[in-house]
């Protein structure tokens, strides 16, 4: 697709983000205006591929049609590229901003030049449908009667509503936040995701016919609390996109008291504050004056990094127990796997402008917190480890920090939603259903996303949002028209 010539005349090319100085000043999106001229060479890149291994099982795991839409970026055909996006992905406006792009690790073109830049393409296509109006309720003709409860509005969740509503199902969607989006509402930050976005989905979807309940804890002991029993007696089916909730700890010596915060508290203390108050309400864990310690990388890790520099931290640094990554793909990670090579994301490029460095120590392990007589928190004493995670004697180390965040990722989910109907959980505590089938030991009870794989990637809680719907609604009527 694209023009023929175009992967041998154009180089790769992605939109840039706001300047450091800049977007460390506010809590507005880092990224800058679309290009459509820009937009459009670089979509002459994508190959007429024989297997386009961009949208295979190792590329996009919604199967974006990433050559189809690539061709009408080129071609200026930017509603039909929106309308094409539109078949395989509920929310490219999310995926587009916060996908680490594995079609872009399997891109062919990546074999031997640098891969087309498909996450910018995706993401302008998205924003243009949002500001053209392209994006329109999609109002079932008829209605079925058959009424699905869906616990958790995370992209699980939301994608599955959207799709079992569009075939005129009854769909209620609970949550127990005060705003819907789970992981992208509040566990992805303002910068990097603006929750109008969430807004104005959320309007569409109730137009569509979808009912949402906030502030409803599913299974929980509060005032507005319901049973999974009572959800299950009153629908024909339920789904459960519960989320991985539950994070994992560093239960070292003196762990308890103040200043250490999994990250997700911070995280989301944050983004609520903000969108209640503009922070001036105050309620929110607040980074500004302290010596920061992130421990633990990946996207959490960079967010919390993004979110102290904003608050106006005295230092940070991240810790990571892995060994740096190489620079170039290792010989047991060939294409197509995606790459896992050192990347510089938005909150290291920040701290290296605020504090003149990347932040990031690899190969790092805590041993105990440090705290001063009163318990309050002062530091974390570590060691190096090996690439096989033994300590290396004689590199024990005391850091200064008043502020300690945990960003090493999650366990399972909180299974207090279904111990009253003993549904059976798989070896590492997830809900078991099997992909493609998604029904859990009740009949009919079904769950998706990281509750049932394990903590993972927005756009694979989409796949398994869309493929638990086909399920349900196969489940429900005897045959189902859901891709």
């Amino acid at each position: 697709m694209g023009k023929t010539t175009g992967f041998k005349e154009f180089s790769r090319a992605v939109e840039p983000y706001r300047p450091a100085k800049e977007r460390l000043l506010d809590f507005k999106e880092i990224y800058t205006d679309h290009d459509d001229k820009k937009l459009n060479v670089q979509a002459a890149r994508c190959m007429d591929c024989g297997v386009p291994f961009c949208q295979s099982e190792e590329g996009c795991p919604v199967y974006n049609l990433i050559p189809e839409w690539n061709d009408l970026v080129y071609q200026d055909k930017w509603k039909e590229a929106f309308d094409r996006l539109m078949q395989t992905n509920n929310f490219p406006e999310v995926t587009g901003r916060v996908c680490p792009a594995v079609c872009e690790g399997a891109c062919v073109l990546g074999i031997t030049e640098d891969p087309v830049a498909i996450k910018n393409l995706e993401f302008a296509i998205a924003d243009k449908g949002f500001q053209n109006g392209w994006l329109k309720p999609q109002i079932p003709s008829s209605r079925t009667e058959k009424n699905i409860a869906i616990v958790g509005s995370g992209p699980a969740g939301l994608s599955a509503a959207q799709q079992l509503n569009s075939v005129g199902h009854i769909v209620k969607v609970y949550e127990r936040a005060d705003r819907i989006g789970g992981l992208m509402m509040y566990g992805i930050p303002n910068m990097k995701l603006d929750k109008s976005l969430l807004q104005q989905r959320k309007e569409q979807m109730i137009i569509e016919g979808i009912e949402f309940f906030t502030n409803v804890d599913v299974g929980g002991n509060s005032i507005n609390s319901i049973s999974l029993e009572e959800l299950d007696k009153n629908n024909d089916a339920v789904l459960l996109t519960t989320g991985a909730t539950k994070p994992r700890d560093l239960p070292i010596p003196r762990r308890e008291g103040n200043g250490v915060y999994f990250a997700m508290d911070f995280l989301k203390s944050n983004t609520k504050s903000l969108l209640d108050s503009d922070h001036k309400d105050e309620n929110f864990i607040s980074a500004k004056d302290k010596k920061v310690i992130v421990i633990g990388g990946g996207d959490t890790g960079t967010d919390c990094i993004g979110t102290s520099l904003r608050h106006g931290c005295n230092s940070l640094i991240n810790f990571e127990i892995m060994p740096e990554p190489p620079k170039e793909r290792a010989e047991n990670n060939p294409w197509p796997l995606f790459p896992k090579v050192l990347k510089v994301d938005y909150g290291h490029e920040e701290s290296a402008d605020a504090y003149g460095k990347d932040p990031r120590v690899y190969s790092i392990s805590g041993k105990e917190f440090l705290r001063d007589k009163e318990g309050n928190l002062n530091g974390i004493k570590t060691i190096e480890v090996d690439s096989k995670f033994n300590e290396i004697n004689g590199t024990e180390k005391d850091w200064k920090a008043d502020l300690i965040l945990l960003a090493m990722g999650f366990l399972g989910p909180e299974q207090y939603v279904i111990e009253p109907l003993n549904i059976e959980l798989d070896e590492r505590s997830n809900y078991k259903a099997d992909h493609n089938f998604h029904q859990t030991s009740n009949p009919s009870i079904f769950a998706a996303g990281d509750c049932r794989r394990g903590q993972s990637l927005v756009v694979w809680a989409i796949n398994e949002g869309r493929a638990a719907a086909r399920e349900i609604d196969l489940y429900l009527m005897g045959e189902t028209t859901l891709p």
